[in-house]
């Protein structure tokens, strides 16, 4: 499995793999990614930012992140305490193939996103979900991250983590 840059011709197999995730999140009654967000525009702007990110198998994409080496503002007005104030990495738009689910993809997304981002020198990953996205509550307990507090983002309150990497 590698995670890469997504390629310009992945943006529709991206938008199939978030199109079922929304799905999925409706039928696990969340009102989470239900308002028209994201969208087909939302992967554009991730591509053009550089901010889509794959995970392949055999050039087959089973999971998609945008990450982000900056600031997310949203951020900047915790609810809480962040464990660090350092240079950090954002990780939106979790989502996996609908054909890979239960496999341990999105975990495998986030083991790989914290190699990319030592590689880089960056050392905290942030993120926030919905209160209700049990799944992605699950792998954040999983992989060690420590709940901060809450972020308000697109106009709703977000459970907000962070994991500081050595």
């Amino acid at each position: 499995m590698i995670l890469r840059k997504a390629h310009h011709s992945e943006i529709p197999t991206i938008w199939e793999i978030l199109q079922a995730a929304i799905a999925q999140r409706k039928k696990d009654g969340s009102t989470q990614w239900q308002d028209g967000y994201p969208n087909l525009e939302t992967v554009t702007n991730d591509f053009v930012k550089g901010y889509a990110h794959v995970l392949v198998e055999n050039e087959i994409v089973v999971a998609y992140a945008a990450i982000i080496f900056g600031e997310e503002p949203a951020y900047n007005d915790l609810q809480g305490a962040w464990l660090s104030y350092s240079d950090y990495v954002v990780v939106h738009r979790v989502a996996t193939a609908p054909e890979y689910k239960g496999k341990g993809m999105a975990t495998l997304l986030f083991e790989k996103i914290e190699e990319l981002s030592k590689a880089k020198g960056v050392f905290s990953i942030k993120v926030d979900t919905n209160f209700d996205n049990f799944p992605m509550l699950k792998i954040l307990e999983k992989l060690g991250y420590t709940y901060c507090g809450e972020v308000v983002f697109r106009g709703a309150p977000r459970k907000a983590f962070e994991k500081l990497l050595k």
